[in-house]
């Protein structure tokens, strides 16, 4: 009788474990989060795109969807159809044999337009180009991404967690009530 909590929480952790194996195995649509770090502008956005739909390049790559990029203190909200190549662009694209990917997105300055500013995020690099002066590139920061959890994942974990809490507590007021 003292082993049920072990093999019921045993057994939901298998579960829990077994249900986030066969998400990730599969097709899915993944979600990414990506920060923006230069001298001048920093910002945070997020995209997500369906591994299912990368090309046989030897570069694979898909579209970016709901995307969305903001820069630190300002409310203007950048999206997948601001990109000056939409609806081709932007696009994610596989860094070699890792689930590393990158990003290619190439927007306007929404907020100041007349200051003819061009950003650009291709992998690990962001740069503000000057679109008047074509290629005079003004400024340049880092692009780094994390991939963000599917919610049944978490959902799992959640659980799991729950679970083994409310047995441990269980089992711990059980040794208490035989004192």
């Amino acid at each position: 009788m003292k082993s049920v909590p072990q093999i019921v929480l045993a057994a939901s952790l298998a579960l829990g474990l077994a249900t986030i194996d066969i998400k990730s195995a599969s097709a899915a649509i993944l979600n990414y989060a990506f920060t923006v770090d230069s001298p001048i502008n920093k910002g945070q956005g997020f995209f997500s795109f369906d591994d299912s739909t990368f090309s046989n390049d030897s570069i694979p790559e898909a579209i970016a969807k709901s995307l969305s990029f903001q820069f630190d203190g300002e409310s203007t909200i950048y999206t997948e159809q601001d990109d000056l190549n939409y609806p081709d662009f932007p696009i994610v694209y596989s860094i070699g044999q890792t689930d590393s990917v990158g990003l290619e997105y190439t927007f306007n300055d929404k907020l100041n337009p007349d200051n003819f500013i061009t950003y650009e995020i291709v992998g690990e690099s962001f740069t503000a180009l000057s679109s008047s002066s074509p290629n005079t590139e003004l400024f340049s920061g880092q692009v780094s991404y994390k991939k963000v959890p599917e919610p049944t994942t978490l959902g799992a974990i959640l659980w799991v967690s729950g679970l083994a809490w409310i047995l441990k507590t269980k089992a711990t007021s059980m040794k208490k009530v035989k004192i």
